[in-house]
């Protein structure tokens, strides 16, 4: 409890603050601070009654103990009140080994996401939303094919800028999909005016959520989120963070225990200049390798792309040693790279020009059986010892591995017209270029002598373009396929 004398300087503290603002400009005097430059200045100290001072508002200024109270203290979204909310008051708090699973897994994110949600003046209670969304699992994948924390679709995760190669999945990036996610609420409160209704919109769809409340005002009914009909996982959507922020808001009432998160970032970001085996970083950082995964879940290889990666999260107390350690690591960073195919290839093939394992392709790839790799395919191998560039930017930013289904495959053998070239044979039967010219061993570039067979690997039964039945070729004879690469025809 504060003495009379502390609450007499707290009356006065802004006078004072005044007085010492108009010294720094040159006002040395009281007298040259009068009513009228300063209306709001007081003109003397007097005693406050004990009603008023049971009445003064003062605010705390005191840090948050932990993070939960720095929480609790930025709620600001009006509370839900009703039976869903209590039954799912009932069935998290019945459950306190699951309750503390998530919130152990969430003491790695949500300073950051705290941090965020403040910067930008949103309430705190969208900090437990991947309680309801994910249980904090960056890695999580519904049925739906949503991902990460935040659990975005595909399609939304592009629209909010999460790159999605064969290297990486922002969706699951600890920083990039908090930014997307918080980016994409906050559009959503903007579109209809209400949190509940953003959050709505949010797990079903700002379309779905706009059409219902249309149908509901054009036939006089309420439109507002209590009233508005939605599917069942929506509508139990809200009331599950609901009664998550009622748990952390009184947990002794739930019966339950929530772990103490400090009010301190549990990582820090730090730069990397040079593409780095996934493993390696774990140990120069000091951590096991399945914490690093943690921090950094958008990783889907073993190697760590700085091109498109430029920096990693470590834990904050590890980032310094990492940066020491590496900054003296005289060994080598990266043991794999990106191969680009440069036509269609059976894995078999592409297996042997790389100095691979068909089977050893196929585990670090992901590739299935019965398929063809795609032209511009890019796929993770050894790197050579000798190789000192790291991997281009375009291909650690937009790598992608096209597959398409293997299908029996003819040699044939066609007959040149005048003025033909690999790029109009290749035009003519739905081929690449690069794929023609690697069968008949010359450039992309290089143009076909009148007459010259051509060979061609063709599914059985397909026929060139009508600009190829036109012309004046042979027909092509099949002969017994060879075992060198051979294209896939179109999905």
């Amino acid at each position: 409890m504060l003495k009379a004398g502390e609450f007499y300087l707290l009356l006065a503290l802004p006078w004072v603050l005044s007085l010492i603002g108009g010294m720094a400009h040159g006002q040395t005097g009281l007298a040259e601070k009068t009513a009228a430059d300063s209306p709001s200045a007081p003109t003397e100290l007097r005693l406050i009654t004990p009603v008023e001072v049971q009445s003064q508002a003062v605010t705390g200024l005191a840090a948050p103990g932990d993070l939960w109270e720095r929480i609790r203290r930025g709620f600001a979204m009006p509370n839900l009140d009703t039976d869903l909310v209590r039954g799912r008051e009932q069935w998290y708090s019945a459950r306190p080994d699951y309750l503390m699973r998530m919130t152990e897994r969430s003491n790695k994110y949500l300073f950051h996401i705290v941090e965020e949600l403040e910067r930008r003046n949103m309430p705190s209670e969208l900090a437990l939303l991947p309680f309801v969304e994910s249980a904090f699992n960056p890695q999580a994948v519904s049925s739906a094919k949503a991902m990460g924390m935040w659990q975005f679709m595909p399609a939304t995760g592009k629209q909010y800028e999460l790159r999605q190669n064969i290297f990486r999945d922002d969706r699951r990036d600890v920083l990039a999909s908090t930014r997307a996610a918080l980016d994409y609420l906050q559009k959503l409160h903007e579109m209809f005016g209400d949190w509940h209704l953003a959050l709505a919109a949010y797990n079903w769809g700002e379309g779905s959520v706009g059409r219902s409340m249309r149908k509901r005002q054009q036939a006089g009914q309420s439109s507002s989120y209590v009233d508005l009909p939605m599917p069942q996982e929506t509508r139990f959507y809200v009331p599950k963070l609901q009664a998550i922020k009622n748990i952390v808001a009184r947990p002794q009432e739930f019966n339950v225990e929530l772990p103490r998160i400090e009010n301190h970032p549990f990582f820090e970001a730090v730069d990397i200049k040079r593409d780095i085996d996934v493993a390696l970083a774990a140990k120069l950082a000091g951590v096991k390798l399945e914490d690093f995964m943690a921090l950094n879940p958008s990783a889907r290889q073993p190697v760590i792309l700085a091109a498109g990666t430029p920096q990693i999260l470590l834990p904050w107390d590890n980032a310094k040693a990492f940066e020491e350690r590496l900054s003296g690591y005289d060994g080598r960073l990266a043991s794999w790279t990106v191969w680009v195919a440069p036509s269609t290839l059976k894995p078999a093939d592409a297996a042997k020009k790389v100095g691979m394992s068909e089977a050893e392709l196929r585990r670090v790839n992901n590739i299935p059986p019965r398929v063809v790799i795609k032209a511009g395919s890019s796929l993770l191998v050894p790197r050579p010892l000798q190789l000192g560039n790291d991997v281009a930017s375009h291909v650690a930013d937009h790598g992608q591995l096209n597959l398409a289904p293997e299908i029996a495959l003819k040699r044939s053998s066609v007959k040149a017209g005048k003025g033909e070239t690999v790029a109009s044979v290749a035009k003519r039967y739905r081929l690449s270029p690069a794929t023609v010219a690697e069968w008949n061993q010359v450039s992309v570039t290089a143009n076909f002598k009148p007459g010259q067979a051509v060979v061609l690997y063709l599914p059985a039964g397909s026929k060139p373009t009508k600009q190829a039945a036109k012309s004046k070729t042979r027909a092509p004879s099949a002969t017994k396929p060879s075992s060198g690469p051979k294209p896939s025809s179109k999905r």
